[in-house]
């Protein structure tokens, strides 16, 4: 992978939001939820769709903090529109580990 530099880094917006809502995505191509997630008064409540089924249940990420690239354009997938990026590591299996803040921190804050 090729090096960037601070500026190029600096483009991507990075935002910590609290999932508020979450649903099962049956159109989804591969297990997914849809995801409502409120950045507080920098961006308000955003949508995405997330491949996390494999390690979290629904219940488990209502209040959740996350990490989101919120500076993409939107994207359909199937018939629901994702309009930020949650950030997550793929591990073992392709399953996706979420990043997350170590605190709570104020919504809408941005990675740095």
């Amino acid at each position: 992978m090729s090096s960037i530099t601070y500026d190029e880094f600096e483009k991507v917006e990075i935002r910590v939001g609290k999932v508020i809502q979450v649903e099962d995505f049956s159109k989804a191509r591969k297990p997914a939820y849809k995801l409502w997630i409120d950045f507080g008064e920098a961006l308000g409540i955003k949508k995405s769709s997330a491949q996390i089924t494999k390690l979290y249940d629904k219940a488990d990420l209502v209040d959740r903090l996350v990490l989101a690239v919120t500076n993409f354009p939107p994207r359909q997938v199937a018939d629901f529109m994702s309009e930020v990026l949650v950030l997550g590591i793929v591990v073992e299996d392709g399953e996706v580990a979420l990043v997350q803040p170590d605190r709570p921190v104020p919504l809408g804050k941005r990675l740095l």
